[in-house]
């Protein structure tokens, strides 16, 4: 797992998320942020789509996570959604500009 709020967030420990938020998580910076690019996830939001953990995408979307951060294993969180089936996590991500057409790197 590459940091803390990853962690958290693909456990769906949405208390735990916000701690961290309201603790001062960078949302653009690298460490324990929603857009650091480490571990089998990409980033926090990778990791919560993946697993489908709908309150914390709104989290972490709400403290301005990058909808089309590309890393990790699954590319981008609309793949990791989208290939494990989440389909209110779809829409939410859809509905905050997720590019359909992006491709994994």
């Amino acid at each position: 797992m590459g940091n803390a709020l990853q962690a958290a967030s693909e456990r769906g420990h949405d208390q735990v998320v916000q701690m961290l938020l309201d603790k001062g998580a960078d949302v653009n910076a690298q460490g324990a942020d929603v857009n650091a690019q480490g571990g089998e996830y990409g980033n926090a939001l990778q990791a919560a789509s993946e697993r489908g953990h709908d309150q914390v995408v709104q989290m972490l979307l709400d403290k301005g996570a990058d909808v089309n951060a590309q890393g990790g294993e699954y590319g981008n969180a609309l793949q990791a959604a989208s290939e494990e089936g989440h389909d209110q996590v779809v829409r939410m991500l859809l509905d905050k500009g997720a590019d359909v057409n992006a491709q994994g790197e």
